[in-house]
């Protein structure tokens, strides 16, 4: 252990932060609580560095810790730990203030930091993840004039496959002008769904009992879904802007994926950096994401073989890409999936699970070799016809 080690262990709470200052002998030479305004932490800084610290842990609360990295990161090296390990970590943590603790495991190299990317990740990060928050509030809005409409009568919904659909949308913004004839609002349905169900039945659908307080209503959703709708255009827009700018060739390279286009591939950056060298192998970034099996195995008995938990952003649009990639044609993953749930009979939900586990995989192995996407299905094939030609060479040979 170096002798001039002197680190810090910080508690992050939404009001206070504690820090204690430990060197190698575990003394405390330093406890001292502050609040967490801006001027606070700079105040935090300073002290720390007055004291000679080089290292210091912090446990991952919330949001609040975020400011204090911010504030930190250029002056010390700094860890971002998971209080669940800390807490499974043997010792008096509930006898010792939080921040001692911290020092101590720190001191002692028991905890190991969690992956933090830089400020420009970082913010790719908050585009991404309010695309994601956006879109659940996009779902909520969609179905709540959905319920209005089914309050009236309106019940399109039963007949077409998505609310945001162009007929059923055309038919919202007629209500909303006034217009609510059902022989004017069947006009506006697309011709397939009215000679699938009938001409009879779509109008019966679209009639309903519209009063003024319904109207009122459906126009306030179809505001709030038109500004939430623009905020996520911005948002891709953004994002899209910054990869290109930042990662041109990561961005162009992950394309290269069946399924994947700009959304995903920008959303793959955001939340891995495009730099796999926190990640030593591409089993590590699979557990990080949760994509990995957890080992849980006691007197040779699997007692759990469910995913671990993740990066649940990057997760979730893996899983989008999965079921994008089984259905497209000739590529590795469309021929794995009919494999796996039509030959074998296996569950397709567990097998899209896999499907993102294979994908993150291509994706680890990409970014660290910079090379795009190699299909081996297809390359079997042109190997299968290689030897099919070579046959038939041979044979053609003979019979001559």
């Amino acid at each position: 252990m170096d002798k001039d080690r002197i680190v810090a262990g910080l508690d992050v709470h939404k009001d206070t932060i504690y820090l204690c200052v430990m060197d190698n002998t575990e003394a405390v030479i330093f406890a001292k609580v502050y609040g967490t305004l801006t001027p606070d932490l700079e105040l935090v800084c300073s002290e720390m560095v007055s004291h000679g610290v080089t290292e210091a842990a912090m446990e991952s609360t919330s949001t609040y810790w975020v400011p204090v990295w911010n504030a930190l990161c250029e002056s010390m090296s700094l860890k971002l730990v998971n209080p669940y390990f800390i807490k499974q970590l043997p010792g008096r943590k509930s006898d010792v203030k939080d921040a001692q603790w911290i020092a101590e495991c720190l001191l002692k190299n028991l905890i190991r930091g969690s992956f933090v990317p830089d400020k420009t990740v970082q913010d790719m990060r908050k585009y991404n993840r309010r695309i994601f928050d956006l879109n659940e509030d996009l779902t909520y809005n969609s179905n709540k004039q959905d319920a209005a409409l089914q309050r009236c009568g309106f019940r399109l919904s039963n007949y077409v496959s998505r609310v945001n659909g162009k007929s059923y949308q055309k038919c919202v913004r007629a209500i909303i002008t006034g217009i609510t004839d059902p022989e004017e609002l069947v006009k506006l349905i697309h011709g397939k769904t009215l000679r699938k169900y009938g001409r009879n039945i779509i109008k019966d659908a679209v009639t309903g009992d519209f009063h003024q307080a319904d109207i009122c209503l459906l126009k306030q959703y179809a505001e709030l879904i038109g500004v939430i709708e623009r905020q996520i255009e911005e948002c891709r827009n953004a994002l899209i802007s910054m990869c290109q700018e930042h990662f041109p060739k990561q961005f162009k390279r992950l394309q290269s994926i069946p399924g994947v286009k700009e959304r995903a591939a920008s959303a793959i950056i955001a939340e891995t950096g495009a730099d796999m060298k926190p990640f030593e192998k591409a089993t590590n970034l699979v557990g990080w994401c949760g994509l990995k099996p957890r080992n849980d195995i006691s007197n040779n008995k699997v007692k759990s073989n469910r995913t671990t938990h993740g990066n649940r952003f990057l997760r979730q649009i893996l899983i989008e890409i999965s079921w994008v990639a089984s259905r497209t044609r000739n590529c590795f993953f469309s021929n794995f999936s009919y494999v796996q749930c039509t030959q074998r009979h296996k569950n397709k939900m567990k097998i899209q699970v896999a499907i993102a586990r294979k994908l993150l995989v291509a994706v680890w192995h990409m970014l660290t070799k910079d090379e795009d996407f190699i299909d081996v299905y297809l390359k079997r094939l042109e190997k299968q016809a290689e030897w099919q030609n070579d046959i038939q060479a041979l044979e053609s040979l003979l019979v001559g």
